[in-house]
């Protein structure tokens, strides 16, 4: 159970990579996003009755706004997401504390009723810095693998990853497009090369606001 005290740090603290605040249920898809953008990301709280500049305006019904929150997580994500929900005073207004724990199952994407994951289409949202954006393709092939496959051991090092290293010995940053004209290699394949050196444990994967990935050495 998160405590007053930690409630009042946050909101004083503002909006981040693990804070959201909504001045009140807005639809079940929106509410969702939020949901699924800490899920895939480290996880964090979503405070309801909390305008974006810190004014506490509290909820106006705690059973009907639970029910509906809880319904965003378990029928409009998928896969549904487990939450934990509290309800605290704060200002002599009750506001609703969504905590959103880590997902051990990422990706998890807006409920689309397709069997698997559709690349193109699906919404697989991220958190960067306080907003919460769409994945990109990159990124939700790497949390895929994180579920599903076992870490890469005795990864040879071809003439891609070879590429990939001069050029950042010499530039901060990579991205698949880069390595695609660079290498002289499809995008698909390009983007292949960096999500295994990623699982390799040899570069790390970033993402722009605007959905683009980037990769840089870890450590940068």
């Amino acid at each position: 159970m998160i405590t007053r005290e930690k409630v009042l740090l946050m909101i004083q603290s503002g909006e981040g990579l693990g804070v959201e605040f909504k001045r009140r249920f807005s639809s079940y898809e929106k509410v969702a996003k939020e949901i699924i953008a800490f899920a895939n990301t480290s996880g964090g709280y979503i405070f309801f009755g909390v305008d974006d500049n810190k004014s506490i305006y509290g909820i106006e019904s705690e059973k009907s706004d639970l029910e509906l929150i809880n319904d965003s997580a378990l029928k409009y994500c998928e896969p549904p997401i487990q939450i934990i929900l509290s309800s605290l005073d704060i200002e002599h207004k009750e506001i609703l504390v969504v905590e959103v724990p880590e997902s051990k199952i990422k990706p998890h994407r807006v409920q689309d009723y397709n069997t698997n994951i559709e690349l193109n289409t699906a919404q697989v949202y991220v958190r960067i810095n306080d907003k919460s954006v769409l994945s990109s393709k990159e990124l939700i092939k790497l949390m895929q693998s994180k579920t599903t496959d076992k870490p890469l051991v005795n990864y040879i090092i071809g003439k891609q990853e070879k590429a990939v290293f001069d050029y950042l010995d010499k530039n901060e940053t990579i991205t698949v497009n880069e390595l695609s004209k660079l290498a002289n290699i499809s995008e698909r394949r390009a983007s292949r090369t960096l999500i295994k050196l990623v699982r390799a444990n040899l570069l790390l994967i970033h993402q722009k606001d605007n959905g683009e990935s980037y990769f840089t050495y870890i450590g940068t």
